[in-house]
């Protein structure tokens, strides 16, 4: 090979070098290129999706107002006719002008007052509507008793028209003797367990001292998580247990059955004051736990302050 054949060779060889190494940067600069345009695409695209979306306000539709529906409760008239009877057994002809005359003849202007004998003590002690009955038109006929010293018991039926939604009353008539109310059919109590005396009434007899009489404190004598306060002030100065009838047969156990058993019972206790001795009857609802008995419920004559009831 010439001399000048050799040169030309060596000098071509760095060129084609430096040419394929301009590519590879070349190609590096594009892939950044392309990595970077990727990159952006998201927010650009978002920017021209934007700026491309024709702006529209829509209206917020307004919120319908929640129609409040009530319903119309008749108000019961019994207390109006209880007031009136009142007044009215207690006022004459001969005084017409007394206090009782003047508030009967307000409730009822169109009902003649009693003519009473001269001396006579028909007033009656305490008078209380016992039943009201809704007729048509807005009409009730309220029944009211008349308890009188002598033991005698009267019923009234009084006829009474009601306003709009009870914010009216007038006693359309006179009052009327009907007899009473009968007597309801009473479903028998399942309490048919007799419980004799053991843990379970020494338990009931120690807490209704704590409820009843302050003789220490209720919530000894609770199963855990239950809250009841004792009838303040206390109202007897001694209680004592007549009889314990249960719904369940564990009640009466020997001894007190596993943790967890829970019992129904209807205790009759005996309460003393300085009036005299009261019958009192409680149903209640006991927890087994730790050999003992704890209540867990009182379910009759709760009051939530305690007081009395």
């Amino acid at each position: 090979m010439s001399p000048a054949k050799q040169a030309s060779e060596s000098e071509a060889a760095p060129m084609a070098a430096g040419a394929r190494l301009e590519a590879m940067r070349r190609r590096v600069r594009l892939s950044r290129l392309a990595v970077w345009t990727v990159i952006a695409a998201g927010p650009i695209a978002l920017c021209v999706a934007v700026a491309s979306t024709p702006t529209t306000v829509e209206a917020a539709t307004p919120a319908k107002p929640t129609a409040l529906r009530t319903t119309a409760t008749a108000a019961d008239p019994g207390g109006y006719a209880q007031l009136f009877v009142s007044a009215w057994l207690r006022s004459s002809t001969d005084d017409a002008t007394s206090a009782q005359a003047r508030l009967a003849q307000s409730l009822a202007p169109d009902v003649e007052l009693p003519d009473t004998a001269a001396g006579a003590q028909s007033k009656p002690q305490l008078v209380t509507a016992v039943r009201s009955a809704q007729r048509t038109g807005g009409t009730w006929s309220v029944t009211v008793a008349a308890q009188y010293a002598d033991g005698r018991l009267r019923y009234y039926a009084v006829p009474v028209a009601a306003g709009g939604a009870g914010a009216s009353f007038a006693v359309t008539g006179a009052p009327g003797v009907v007899a009473g109310p009968g007597r309801a059919e009473v479903a028998k109590a399942p309490y048919g367990v007799s419980v004799p005396e053991g843990d379970l009434s020494s338990a009931v007899g120690e807490f209704f001292a704590a409820y009843l009489t302050g003789a220490g404190e209720v919530s000894r004598y609770l199963a855990p998580g239950v809250t009841l306060s004792p009838v303040s002030p206390a109202p007897y100065t001694a209680v004592s247990v007549q009889q314990v009838s249960a719904v369940e047969e564990a009640a009466a156990a020997e001894h007190v059955p596993a943790d967890g058993t829970k019992v129904r019972v209807l205790v009759q206790v005996e309460a003393q004051d300085a009036d005299g001795r009261w019958p009192l009857a409680y149903e209640l609802a006991l927890k087994a736990r730790s050999g003992r008995w704890e209540v867990a419920a009182l379910e009759s004559g709760t009051v939530q302050d305690g007081g009395v009831r």
